[in-house]
């Protein structure tokens, strides 16, 4: 009847046929989506991988390339960059796994607690720059308080220099790794591991043995999502950073190379060497998930 029903209408029939391959008039929800993506990532990347291949000052196709890996200036802001954004994605990533363990029950207070640890997105950059002024600062309440009490005779510097960016991806990165971790550690059923302390596994072989592994993905994409909001520290590295020093990071490069030289070709360059950076870290750390986890639950139990 089947037969019969597709030999005479033959159009009823592939549709049939691509609606079991999840082709069908649903997909259209998905059209305003793709133009999103499209409209406002797709054709500028496109747009800047073919202008980082036009040289303003010519040389050939890849000249502003081997400009910016020939001079040390500008090659340094990779190692530069990833100096703070590697330490700072493994910093928030590591500070969340306890809190998040600990918090993934029911308890008087979870929701307070969430709420102060998770209120750092509010503040935005600039307010969380100002702040570390004001309290990191040589006059600042934190070294006020060290020669008051006369542990140090001179102001420590926290600011203008490394620490002070680090502070602040910190400070930023922390919450969006936090209720990443809590959300994928919450995932895992307890009774995994209620069952290995039946069996009688002590609170840190039950971590390691079932919790660790399970929780692997999940600490694998937390680390990329931090790492890539670290790697492109702007703001930070010019407000409580040193700019032309220790914390010229790649991304000012290219702001330098675009708005102070008007070079956008050579600026575009620079925008996809850092696009490929971060590609080869998450391509480096999705390897270790594989080969760390191979399980098919996604993390959770």
């Amino acid at each position: 009847m089947s037969t019969e029903a597709a030999t005479q209408h033959p159009g009823l029939s592939v549709r049939h046929r691509l609606a079991e391959r999840g082709v069908d008039s649903q997909l259209l929800l998905l059209l305003p989506a793709v133009v999103f993506v499209i409209g406002l990532f797709v054709y500028p990347f496109l747009y800047g991988l073919g202008l980082s291949f036009q040289p303003a000052k010519g040389g050939g196709a890849f000249a502003d390339y081997q400009r910016f890996f020939s001079d040390s200036f500008q090659r340094d802001t990779i190692w530069k960059t990833l100096r703070l954004s590697v330490p700072a994605a493994l910093f928030n990533v590591l500070a969340s796994v306890p809190i998040a363990y600990r918090m993934r029950g029911k308890f008087r207070g979870k929701r307070l607690i969430t709420t102060l640890l998770v209120i750092p997105i509010t503040l935005g950059t600039v307010l969380t720059a100002e702040g570390l002024l004001n309290f990191l600062g040589p006059a600042g309440w934190f070294n006020r308080t060290l020669m008051s009490i006369g542990l140090v005779d001179h102001p420590v510097r926290l600011i203008n220099n490394y620490w002070g960016v680090f502070f602040s991806l910190v400070i930023t990165g922390f919450p969006f790794a936090f209720l990443l971790i809590l959300s994928y550690i919450s995932g895992i059923d307890p009774s995994l591991e209620r069952a290995a302390a039946t069996l009688g596994a002590d609170w840190r072989a039950r971590f390691q043995r079932i919790t660790l592994p399970l929780l692997a993905p999940g600490l694998a994409t937390t680390f990329c999502l931090t790492f890539v909001l670290a790697f492109s520290v702007f703001p930070s590295a010019i407000l409580v950073g040193d700019p032309t020093g220790a914390t010229r990071v790649i991304s000012i490069a290219a702001y330098q190379a675009a708005y102070e030289q008007y070079d956008y070709p050579f600026a575009s360059a620079i925008a996809m060497v850092m696009g490929a950076v971060e590609l080869l870290v998450i391509a480096v750390v999705l390897l270790w998930r594989s080969r760390f986890y191979v399980g098919s639950t996604g993390g959770k139990g």
